[in-house]
C-alpha cells in the first residue's frame, strides 16, 4: 500500500525499507515481525556438508544450513516414511487416510519431506507432544489424524494453560495457543492503565490497548446518519456511517433539493438528508432560532408551526402519537409477540406474561425489536410458552453457552419466571466437576476432590454465608485448580509423589524456573501437609504492607475534582471518593445498595459496617443525587427502583467489579494503589477499632495497617508516658 500511495503522488510518505540494509523494498518477504528485500533474505552461513561460507538454500533434517550444492538428499517418499511411523501406533490406519491429512495441511512436497523427517525423528509428536513440534504443520497433522480416528493420537496440550486447543505460536522454543501469546505480550495501556495485550503504540512508544485505539478521538469521525462521531462500519459515497446506522435511500431532499441519501420526516413524511436534519434557522411564524422541521431554506418551519401530517394516527391502535404511517413500532412489536408467544390472552406462566409485558411497553422500542430477532433467545421463548421446554433452571443448563441464554435466564429470575440462583457458584462448580472427571489417574483425582470440593469450595460457601458469589472468588478457586495441576505435573515429571515429595525436593521446586503459581501452589503444599500428605513444609508470608508508592498528594488532588467537576458522570465520582477517601474496594463499592444509605433531613450517611458514617459536603448531595437518578443499562426485566447503588447492565443485577474498575481506570485512579494510601492514612489518624466499625473490615486488618503506618496507639501511649509533667502540660 506504501508503494502504491507513493506512486499516486504522496511522496511525503516514507517509502518501505529493509530491516537488514535498509534500502527501499521492492520485493517483499517477511521474517518475524521485519521485512526484508530478497538480497538480506538469504541469509549466508557455513555449510554442514563443504564448509563453505556460502548463501543458505535449505536447513536439512538436522536442523544445519547447507548450500544449493549440497542439498539433502532422501529417495524415499515422504508418504511412506509418515505411513510407516503411523502404523507403528496405529496398524490399521489406512494409507490413504495419512496422505489425505497431510495434503490437506501441506501440498508441497519439499515441505512433506520435512514433516516425514520430523516425525521419524521423534515419534512422541504424535503421542501429546506437539507442543515441541519443529514445524508449524505438526499440530494440525496431528487434529487431522486425530478427527480421521487414527488410533494412539494424542491431541497436544497448550504448556502455558493446559487446554487441548490449537497450538501454532512459537513461545520460548515451544508452540502454544493464541491465548497464551496474548497473555506473553500484556503490558499496562500509557491512557486507561489497564494491563492488555496492546495493538498499537503512541508517539512516545507507549502502548496502547483495543478500547483506547477504538475510542480515540482520532480515529472516530461524523456519521452521515446520526450526526455523532463513532468510529466508521462503512463507507459511502457521500460520507461514513457508524455500525449502529444503515445505509439510506438515494432521494431528493425536500429542503436543500441535493439528491443523497436521505431519510423520512416524521413531521412532512417527505425525505430529508442528514444535513438538513441537523439544520437551524430562525422560524418564518414563530421567528425562533430552532432546528427546521418543514419548509425551506427561505421560509424555514419549526415543528411547533408545521402543518400536521397527512395521517392522524396508527391504523391498529389508534396512537395520537404515532409519527409516520403505517403500523406504529408498538403494534408491531405486538405481533411479533403473537407470533412468538401467542396471543396475549393465551394460558401462559405468570413470569412469561410478565415478561411480555416488559417487552411490549419497553420505553425504547429498538431495545425490544433487538430482543425479538435475536434467534437463540426468540427460539427459547417460543419454547416455553408451547410448553416445549420446561421453565427451570435445569433446562437451561442443557442449553448452549450463549450470552443471550443467559441473559434470557437473568431477566426471566428478574421477572419472577425463575427462581434466585448463584450462577457464579454454580459455574463454578460445573467447571471443577469436568475437571476432575477429566483425570485419568485415581489417586491423582481423590487428592484435587478433597483439594478442591472440600476445602477451597466449602471455605467459599462457609464464608459467604449465603451472599452471591462474586467473579473475583470464582477466578481465584480457578487459579488455585490450575497452581495444583501445575504442581502434580511438575511432580510426574521428576517422578515423585506427594508422599515421597520432601523438603530437599520443595527446595529444587523453589529454584526451577519452570515452576508457576508460585503462592497458590504454597497454599496447596500447606494443605496437603495439614492433612499429612506430604512432610515438606512452606511457611506462609506475612504482608509487609503495600509494595507501590503511596502518593497522597494525587490522591487529594484526584478527589478534588472528582468533587467539583461536573463534566465527569456522577455515578464515576460517587465510586472514586468512596475509594479515595474511605478506602473501599471496587467489589465493595459494586455491591452496594440504597438501604445502606439513609438520608435524614440535611445529612446523609453510609453505612460499609456496623457504624455509619456521615457524608461531608458536597458528597452527600453527590449521593443524593445518584440515589435519585441512578438508573442501569437493562430495561426489560429490570425492576424499577433498582435496589442496587449502581446498576449494571444485567436485570436485578449490580456492576461487575470489572467494569467499574475500567470507568475509575479512565478518570486515572488505580483502585489498588489508591485503597493502599486511602488506608495508610486513615490508619495513622483513626484508632484500630474504630476504623474496622466504619469501613468494614476486619480488626486484624485494622491492626496491621495501623502497624505498618506507625500509628500504633500503644506506641503513642509508650512515648507519651515518657514525656516530662511540661511537654504534657504543653
Amino acid at each position: 500500500m506504501l508503494v502504491a500511495v507513493r506512486a499516486a503522488g504522496a511522496t511525503a510518505i516514507s517509502a518501505p525499507c529493509c530491516a537488514g540494509c535498509g534500502k527501499p523494498l521492492q520485493t517483499f518477504t517477511r521474517k518475524g515481525q521485519d521485512w526484508y528485500c530478497s538480497s538480506c533474505e538469504h541469509r549466508r552461513a557455513c555449510c554442514a556438508s563443504c564448509g563453505q561460507t556460502k548463501r543458505v538454500k535449505i536447513i536439512d533434517r538436522d536442523g544445519q544450513p547447507r548450500c544449493a550444492q549440497c542439498c539433502d538428499v532422501d529417495d524415499r517418499d515422504p508418504m511412506s516414511v509418515i505411513h510407516r511411523v503411523v502404523a507403528d501406533l496405529d496398524p490399521r490406519a489406512e494409507r490413504e487416510t495419512i496422505v489425505s491429512a497431510v495434503n490437506q495441511c501441506c501440498r508441497q512436497g519439499a515441505y512433506q519431506q520435512k514433516l516425514a523427517w520430523a516425525i521419524e525423528s521423534d515419534p512422541a509428536l504424535l503421542t501429546g507432544e506437539g507442543h515441541r513440534a519443529p514445524l508449524r504443520v505438526i499440530p494440525r497433522f496431528v487434529e487431522r489424524l486425530h478427527a480421521a480416528g487414527v488410533a494412539g493420537i494424542v491431541l497436544p496440550a497448550c504448556p502455558g494453560c493446559r487446554r487441548v486447543v490449537r497450538i501454532d505460536k512459537p513461545l520460548g522454543g515451544v508452540r502454544v495457543c493464541r491465548t497464551c501469546i496474548a497473555h506473553s505480550r500484556i503490558e499496562e495501556c500509557s491512557r486507561c492503565s489497564a494491563r492488555r495485550e496492546p495493538v498499537t503504540r503512541d508517539q512516545d512508544g507507549g502502548p496502547i490497548c483495543a478500547n483506547c485505539f477504538i475510542t480515540d478521538p482520532a480515529n472516530l469521525e461524523t456519521c452521515l446518519g446520526c450526526g455523532r462521531r463513532r468510529k466508521v462500519n462503512r463507507r459511502l459515497a457521500d460520507g461514513p456511517l457508524c455500525p449502529t446506522c444503515h445505509a439510506l435511500p438515494t432521494l431528493t431532499c425536500f429542503l436543500c433539493g441535493d439528491i443523497t441519501g436521505c431519510g423520512i420526516s416524521r413531521t412532512t413524511g417527505r425525505p430529508w438528508c442528514p444535513t438538513c436534519q441537523r439544520r437551524t434557522a430562525n422560524c418564518s411564524r414563530c421567528t425562533r432560532l430552532v432546528p427546521i422541521a418543514a419548509g425551506t431554506l427561505t421560509h424555514p418551519i419549526c415543528a411547533d408551526c408545521a402543518p400536521p401530517p397527512a395521517w392522524l394516527a396508527c391504523p391498529a391502535c389508534s396512537d395520537p402519537d404515532h409519527p409516520k404511517p403505517g403500523r406504529c413500532e408498538r403494534c408491531r412489536i405486538n405481533r411479533r409477540l403473537d407470533e412468538i408467544m401467542g396471543p396475549a390472552g393465551a394460558d401462559l406462566p405468570a413470569g412469561l406474561l410478565a415478561l411480555r409485558h416488559d417487552i411490549a411497553t419497553a420505553e425504547n422500542s429498538i431495545t425490544a425489536k433487538r430482543w425479538l430477532t435475536k434467534q437463540p433467545a426468540a427460539s427459547v421463548l417460543a419454547d416455553l410458552a408451547a410448553g416445549r421446554m420446561p421453565l427451570t433452571h435445569e433446562a437451561f443448563d442443557q442449553l448452549p453457552k450463549r450470552p443471550a441464554l443467559e441473559h434470557l435466564r437473568l431477566t426471566l429470575v428478574a421477572v419472577g419466571a425463575l427462581p434466585e440462583r448463584d450462577e457464579e457458584l454454580v459455574r463454578l462448580e460445573q467447571t471443577l466437576t469436568d475437571f476432575l472427571c477429566q483425570q485419568q489417574d485415581p489417586n491423582r483425582r481423590r487428592i484435587l476432590h478433597r483439594y478442591l470440593i472440600w476445602n477451597l469450595l466449602r471455605r467459599l460457601r462457609s464464608r459467604n454465608n449465603g451472599r452471591r458469589t462474586t467473579r473475583q472468588q470464582v477466578l481465584r478457586i480457578r487459579l488455585h485448580r490450575r497452581a495444583a495441576e501445575a504442581f502434580l505435573d511438575w511432580l510426574d515429571t521428576h517422578n515423585l509423589t506427594l508422599d515421597t515429595f520432601g523438603q530437599p525436593d520443595l527446595e529444587r521446586w523453589q529454584n526451577d524456573p519452570s515452576g508457576s503459581y508460585r503462592y497458590e501452589t504454597a497454599t496447596f503444599i500447606r494443605w496437603a501437609h495439614a492433612n499429612k500428605l506430604t512432610s515438606a513444609y512452606l511457611k506462609a508470608r506475612r504482608w509487609q504492607g503495600p509494595v507501590s508508592a503511596l502518593d497522597g498528594d494525587q490522591r487529594w488532588m484526584t478527589a478534588r475534582q472528582l468533587l467539583h467537576d461536573t463534566t465527569i458522570d456522577a455515578d464515576d465520582r460517587l465510586a472514586g471518593l468512596l475509594l479515595l477517601l474511605y478506602a473501599q474496594r471496587p467489589s465493595t463499592i459494586a455491591l452496594l445498595t440504597t438501604d445502606q444509605i439513609t438520608v435524614t433531613g440535611d445529612d446523609v450517611s453510609i453505612r460499609f459496617g456496623r457504624t455509619p458514617i456521615r457524608l461531608p459536603h458536597p458528597v452527600d448531595n453527590l449521593a443524593r443525587d445518584v440515589v435519585a437518578t441512578r438508573k442501569g443499562h437493562a430495561t426489560i426485566g429490570a425492576a424499577a427502583p433498582s435496589r442496587w447503588l449502581f446498576p449494571g447492565g444485567q436485570p436485578g443485577r449490580p456492576i461487575s467489579t470489572e467494569r467499574l474498575k475500567l470507568r475509575l481506570n479512565q478518570l486515572g485512579i488505580r483502585p489498588n494503589q489508591a485503597r493502599s494510601t486511602a488506608l495508610f492514612q486513615l490508619a495513622t489518624e483513626i484508632p484500630a477499632a474504630i476504623l474496622a466499625r466504619t469501613l468494614g473490615i476486619s480488626v486484624n486488618s485494622a491492626v496491621r495497617w495501623q502497624q505498618i503506618s506507625a500509628g500504633d496507639w500503644a506506641s503513642y501511649a509508650a512515648d507519651l508516658s515518657n514525656r516530662t509533667r511540661q511537654q504534657r502540660a504543653e
